[in-house]
């Protein structure tokens, strides 16, 4: 259900682009996805074709540019990327941390066709 939600809200600003440049074909959309979002792009994929029906978006392959997780301490303040999403310090073991990088989700370009 998370997907959906997200989703939509993502397609709703592509698609809002897209009439903007009136675009009447699209040939990509491109997505920035956090390492750590807690989104499955397959879901998200799914979601993209059933929204696009019927839109010039539809049959535009989505693709995500990966952004990787950074977090900072919040005990040593040293900062570091989670490995397998465990937020623990491998400098001094504290749980505590900030979130840096890596939790997005957004849309960020299409491609479109000229012709």
């Amino acid at each position: 259900m998370r997907e959906l939600q997200s989703t939509k809200a993502i397609f709703d600003q592509a698609l809002r682009k897209a009439q903007a440049g009136n675009a009447v074909r699209i040939k990509s959309v491109q997505l920035v996805l956090g390492e750590i979002a807690e989104l499955d792009p397959d879901m998200i994929q799914e979601h993209w074709v059933e929204l696009s029906r019927g839109t010039p978006l539809e049959h535009a392959p989505i693709h995500f540019r990966p952004i990787t997780a950074r977090v900072q301490c919040m005990a040593c303040f040293k900062k570091y990327h989670p490995e397998n999403g465990t937020i623990q310090c491998p400098h001094c073991g504290s749980f505590g941390a900030k979130i840096l990088a890596g939790e997005e989700f957004h849309f960020e370009s299409i491609e479109v066709d000229d012709e």
